[in-house]
């Protein structure tokens, strides 16, 4: 446990030198992988990465997913910025391990629908369509170390390809959550002080590799056809690390009753390759069967539209509905929605279902 604190630690120090500078905006690939493809935790932006509990805390932060009771199930669909055309399904299954931990996989696969193709001779098309494919498999593997410390590490392996070029690549995420109790004298509060701390995106860098890349030349004095290989620059990976605290406050005025939570959370995101940023988010519980959540992601110029450098204004929200699937069961259903505001665009929404297995069902 000590050698994975002081492995991010100092992985962590060595981002802080050259995150969120503005000049490197722009020039990582496999942005991808920064999008939350989950229904509940993209309610609040970066703000679950110290409240994440089980299987969507794989890409949150992968130590709350030892908090994994049994066996989870979630399947979500995203409109990805509305009048885009691009959808994003997202599936995922996490599996209690016992006293060994916790191990997930998850797999996010982008529709982005058909593309006209277009040629230097023929610029308006009409010679048949393409379809992108771009794709991440995840696995992760989480434990708790003491009553009160929970870490992890995930693997992740992304592709993008269309027709005749194509890029694959790996990453590695790690993370760390930390619980604590305000008032141990409270015993229906429990640990109500979370902190969280997740790395995300280290690993090589990858490179278009394909047939799409050469052209056909002709050498002007010979006649003679003959097809270039062009190399592509290889591209660094959206690297960054999360600093995240939240505090569960008791709004019940009966001593004896835990029914009405409401969680405030801050995280600071620390980009490689874009600009800072803070996010803000609060949830209301109720019994954890209803919860209603809201966020806002800051960074420097997110208000004005010329200086903006995502579509993404920072405001984004939503709710879930949980409940037994019959009355004394163990065994939940779960409704989530999230919706992040972005200008242009319509926005993106998500709608996502669960499915926990209570122990022995």
């Amino acid at each position: 446990m000590k050698k994975l604190i002081i492995a991010i630690a100092i992985l962590s120090s060595s981002f802080s030198v050259t995150a969120g500078n503005p000049d490197r905006i722009g020039q990582a690939g496999a942005t991808q992988l920064n999008i939350n493809g989950f229904g509940r935790s993209s309610g609040w932006g970066w703000s679950g990465v110290s409240t994440s509990r089980g299987l969507e805390s794989v890409f949150n932060n992968v130590g709350g997913l030892a908090y994994t009771e049994q066996t989870e199930f979630i399947f979500s669909r995203t409109a990805w910025l509305m009048g885009s055309e691009i959808n994003i399904n997202t599936f995922g299954f996490a599996q209690n391990l016992g006293g060994s931990g916790v191990l997930a996989v998850s797999v996010m696969s982008y529709d982005m629908g058909d593309i006209e193709i277009t040629t230097v001779d023929q610029p308006d098309g009409g010679i048949g369509t393409y379809k992108p494919r771009f794709t991440n498999i995840t696995a992760a593997y989480s434990r708790k170390f003491t009553d009160a410390i929970s870490g992890g590490i995930t693997f992740k392996v992304f592709s993008e390809a269309i027709t005749n070029v194509k890029a694959q690549g790996m990453a590695i995420d790690a993370g760390i959550l930390y619980r604590a109790a305000s008032d141990k004298e409270d015993k229906l509060k429990g640990n109500d002080i979370s902190f969280g701390v997740s790395l995300k995106n280290v690993g090589p860098n990858a490179r278009y590799e394909g047939d799409g890349l050469d052209i056909k030349r002709v050498d002007p004095e010979t006649g003679i056809e003959s097809t270039v290989k062009q190399r592509a620059e290889s591209f660094n990976l959206p690297a960054l690390i999360n600093i995240s605290a939240a505090y569960d406050m008791r709004l019940d005025k009966n001593d004896e009753t835990y029914f009405h939570r409401l969680t405030p959370a801050l995280t600071f995101t620390n980009n490689a390759f874009s600009s800072n940023q803070f996010t803000i988010g609060l949830e209301y519980g109720y019994k954890e069967m209803f919860q209603i959540r809201v966020g806002h992601i800051y960074e420097n110029g997110i208000y004005n539209y010329a200086d903006r450098r995502t579509a993404f204004t920072g405001f984004a929200g939503g709710f879930t509905f949980e409940v037994p699937v019959r009355s004394g069961s163990e065994t939940t259903f779960g409704l989530d929605y999230s919706y992040r505001h972005s200008n242009p665009f319509g926005g993106s929404h998500t709608f996502g279902v669960r499915l926990n297995l209570g122990s022995g069902e």
